[in-house]
């Protein structure tokens, strides 16, 4: 087999024991499922669901990786004189435009968010996975030449940004808001977000 092709077979791989393991979390909450159930029902070895994913709560968390990926190519790859923010704020519009899973707007999310809020395992992670988009926004602007002090505040401040997008629209959705409501409204709050970010609160 070609290195694509074992490449391609390996993602294959991942994603449907993510897919299947988040549907024995969404039926069964996450932490009556285990690492056995998951393998089971995937048919595949405990072992092999163990080195896909070493922690059970990112069986649940599939898409961290692909989140930093696509950030680190928001920040690394915008245009000359457009700054972090302007480039997040991309970033934000353009998971809405294309329906991603992350935009935590689309219609299934509260299945998601019943998990989450079940488990203190995977609320803890959650914060965690903020705490891994800080770093890497800290990562790019050292290497752009910010000092020390500047990188950790402004990185801190452009997460929270993210982060707060974010749980404004799981609240709404859990306060019974209908998905398609919140999608009508979330450019709106993107813009609010970062608006603040570049002009301050004041």
């Amino acid at each position: 087999m070609d290195e694509g092709r074992r490449e391609r077979k390996k993602r294959e791989t991942r994603r449907h024991i993510s897919d299947v393991a988040t549907g024995l979390f969404v039926r069964h909450g996450f932490e009556q499922v285990t690492i056995a159930d998951v393998a089971e029902a995937a048919e595949v070895s405990k072992k092999t669901v163990s080195n896909y994913f070493p922690r059970k709560e990112d069986l649940f968390f599939d898409r961290q990786e692909d989140i930093l990926l696509a950030i680190s190519d928001a920040l690394r790859s915008r245009p000359d004189g457009e700054s972090m923010s302007g480039a997040l704020r991309r970033y934000q519009h353009r998971l809405l435009t294309e329906r991603h899973p992350t935009a935590w707007v689309f219609a299934g999310v509260e299945g998601f968010l019943w998990v989450i809020r079940q488990s203190p395992a995977l609320s803890a992670r959650w914060l965690e996975l903020d705490h891994e988009v800080e770093d890497l926004i800290r990562e790019v602007l050292l290497e752009e030449g910010t000092d020390r002090v500047r990188a950790r505040i402004a990185a801190g401040l452009l997460t929270s940004a993210l982060a707060s997008i974010r749980k404004h629209s799981v609240q709404c959705i859990l306060d019974g808001e209908a998905p398609e409501e919140v999608q009508r409204g979330h450019p709106a709050v993107i813009d609010a977000a970062f608006d603040l970010v570049e002009r301050g609160v004041g």
